[in-house]
């Protein structure tokens, strides 16, 4: 194993240092390690958290500031983070307006969430969730019931930050985010596995000339393992299980979302990403808005996923809503 880091015991609390050195204006980090929106509680603001296991960076903390999240809850690599951190990023950001949990679909994640948003109204904060549930490679996986949460993610914290960042109160906001789940679909695939600190070896084995269809983001198998294919035979098997979800029609206006899994060259994205333009284009589908890089990752591991979001006015709105975050940023 080759990782730039001490010890992999420390390596989560001083990649957080790291991270509270280099963004000293935008963000804190707070016991019991949460990373906090510089400014926050805001009075009157909904705050908006999420959180889970680290090793997916820059989600989720590289998202917390303006027009984003308000608080992140990191775990150690691929762990979800424990109630105590969601219990205290929620006190951290709430306004007095309310606290809105974004919680991706794995079962670590929506359980200690759920502790943290009971101890949270026990102590007179309003709290509010949605989880995002977007892979449709599998329905169940290592750590889910139900389908996974992955890239849909990112744009729901984008969205419903903006949202929240205008005044939106926190039954709006909480319905803004269950419609970016409703209209947002992913698809996954690796070509290579990717190696936790504390394992110190690859998480599954894949040769050079194999791909994993429809991974999960910490390396949970897909749908199936074959031989490598070119990049355009690789994007035909990405984009079209998510077309025949059939929430996307012709004369429909999307989000489009190549998204790097850490060991990815940007240039393949964007191989990628003229692929997937190609694909909707024939469809009659237009791409209205793009993200193309690694913004939800597995570590080092090789591959990409595709995200498509039906967009209508009040999305695309939000969307182009100012953000500065580590991150993510336009617009301020």
């Amino acid at each position: 194993m080759k990782k730039l880091i001490n010890t992999p015991e420390r390596e989560v609390d001083e990649a957080l240092a790291g991270m509270a050195a280099a963004h000293p204006d935008l963000i804190r980090v707070e016991e019991p390690n949460i990373i906090v929106r510089k400014d926050a509680p805001r009075p009157g603001k909904v705050g908006v958290i999420s959180g889970g296991g680290s090793g997916h960076e820059p989600m989720h903390g590289g998202f917390v500031g303006l027009g984003m999240l308000d608080a992140a809850c990191p775990g150690a690599v691929f762990t979800s983070p424990v109630p105590d951190q969601m219990l205290a990023a929620t006190k951290a950001v709430n306004g007095g307006a309310g606290v809105l949990h974004i919680v991706k679909n794995y079962t670590g994640d929506i359980m200690n969430f759920e502790i943290a948003a009971e101890l949270a109204q026990a102590e007179g904060i309003e709290v509010a969730s949605v989880v995002i549930a977007d892979d449709v490679a599998v329905k169940d996986s290592l750590y889910t019931a139900g389908r996974r949460g992955v890239g849909g993610t990112v744009l729901a914290e984008k969205i419903v930050g903006a949202a929240a960042e205008a005044g939106a109160d926190l039954k709006t906001v909480t319905a803004l985010c269950q419609k970016v789940q409703d209209n947002v679909r992913s698809m996954g695939m690796a070509l290579t596995s990717c190696t936790v600190p504390a394992a110190g070896k690859p998480t599954f084995d894949i040769s050079d000339t194999e791909m994993e269809i429809g991974v999960g983001i910490h390396g949970e198998p897909g749908r199936r393992r074959e031989a490598l294919r070119p990049a355009d035979e690789i994007v035909e098997m990405l984009v079209t299980p998510i077309l025949e979800e059939g929430i996307f029609a012709s004369g429909d206006r999307v989000l489009a979302f190549v998204n790097g899994m850490g060991g990815t060259p940007l240039i393949e994205l964007y191989v990628a990403y003229r692929k997937v333009n190609e694909i909707l284009t024939g469809r009659g589908i237009t791409i209205a808005r793009n993200l193309v890089g690694s913004y939800i990752t597995s570590l080092e591991m090789a591959g990409l996923s595709i995200t498509l979001l039906k967009l209508d006015d009040e999305l695309l709105r939000f969307w182009d809503a100012p953000v500065k975050t580590p991150a993510l940023r336009w617009g301020v």
